[in-house]
């Protein structure tokens, strides 16, 4: 049977495991090895090769699950993505980027791209008429993140994708906080995918890793490129992100519906003001939402009332953890000035609309009503005066 006939959590649970034919366990055995022969072989095996047992069976899972011909795995989400770029950007190219997208992302291209002589274009909207604003005759391709981290901003993928192959170049997304449970960007003609698998993925906060689906060719290219940078996986990771794989889309599915109940507390509560979730009917992109995504993730992103002092909330929070990263089992929240977007300036954050009183909810799979007792003991904790809360 192929895989997809297959339903989301058999991806998730079956495809990419590897046989244990000598002793018929239950899971998929780990190979440690970074040696093995070379002579009278199929497959010349090598860690930095992308193609260990381990790693090449993983990839197989995350191109099942992005509806992708062939995959490949990092050792972080920067490691995807910096690898990518630099497959298909060379001197003398140019790229539009999505205006608001991860700090560290962004990092990259302001800060070495200029080493390699690669232009670039940064959107100043996201409607599709902005990125064709920006397309230049040397444009080979356009990225970007939907939706956004952190203000959960939405670019419509079938109409970028669109875009793409009517100037002949390639588009690339960020999916990492959608997930492929939440959409899956090829379906909507998007050529590359990208995640920091750290995320969604590995979901128990106890690995680093990245991943990219693709066509075959494309994939073929990164790999070109990949083998020399040397942003390869140990296979013990490997083998921790393909089981942590297994309950992807159970979790994913739990935390999104605690992430819809908690927006529409958050959204009603008098000491927030404003929620940021393409949930809600009056998010700027929620018909958008409803086109592309299978439910509405689990970020959600807020603003307190001005007379709470974000810090003080953060560290009054008892169950919530103040955590960098995000997509873990457990619900953490952070301020993105101080973390994922820290390494961008303060002229550059507050043009993405990321305010220093900006928090960003990675809602987890706890009972919805803890989150919301801890959220509330916190606020009443640290108001500075007298407010009417829920």
């Amino acid at each position: 049977m192929e895989d997809k006939n297959f339903g989301l959590n058999t991806i998730c649970t079956h495809v990419g495991e590897i046989p244990d034919e000598q002793f018929k366990g239950a899971v998929s055995p780990i190979y440690l090895s970074s040696s093995y022969e070379y002579m009278d072989v199929d497959v010349k095996r090598y860690p930095r090769y992308f193609n260990t047992p381990n790693q090449e069976y993983l990839c197989k899972k995350i191109a099942a699950l992005e509806h992708a011909e062939a995959a490949m795995i990092f050792g972080s989400g920067m490691a995807a993505i910096s690898t990518t770029l630099l497959a298909f950007l060379k001197t003398g190219d140019h790229v539009v980027v999505q205006n608001d997208i991860y700090g560290g992302t962004r990092n990259l291209i302001e800060e070495h791209f200029k080493n390699y002589q690669i232009e670039y274009s940064f959107t100043e909207g996201l409607e599709v008429s902005e990125f064709e604003k920006e397309v230049q005759p040397n444009t080979k391709m356009i990225y970007i993140e939907t939706p956004s981290n952190p203000l959960l901003k939405l670019v419509d993928m079938e109409a970028v994708a669109h875009l793409a192959k009517s100037k002949g170049i390639l588009s690339a997304i960020d999916n990492t906080f959608a997930s492929p449970v939440i959409q899956n960007p090829i379906d909507f003609g998007i050529d590359i995918v990208i995640h920091s698998a750290t995320k969604y993925f590995g979901g128990h906060s106890d690995i680093c890793a990245g991943a990219v689906a693709a066509s075959q060719e494309h994939i073929d290219i990164i790999w070109n490129i990949a083998k020399n940078l040397g942003g390869s996986l140990s296979d013990f990771t490997v083998w921790m992100l393909e089981r942590s794989m297994k309950t992807l889309g159970i979790r994913v599915k739990a935390q999104q519906r605690n992430a819809r109940k908690l927006a529409k507390y958050l959204d009603a509560h008098e000491a927030v003001n404003h929620v940021y979730y393409p949930g809600l009917k009056h998010h700027p992109s929620h018909e958008i939402a409803k086109k592309q995504m299978k439910g509405y993730g689990a970020m959600i992103s807020f603003e307190l009332h001005e007379n709470i002092d974000t810090q003080d909330f953060l560290k009054a929070l008892q169950l919530i953890k103040p955590s960098m990263s995000l997509a873990s089992i457990e619900s953490t929240m952070l301020q993105p000035s101080e973390t994922s977007h820290v390494l961008l300036s303060q002229e550059d954050r507050i043009a993405q609309g990321i305010s220093d009183s900006l928090i960003r909810f990675s809602v987890g799979i706890e009972n919805k009503k803890d989150l919301i007792r801890d959220i509330n003991q916190a606020i009443t904790k640290t108001l500075k005066k007298e407010l009417a809360v829920h």
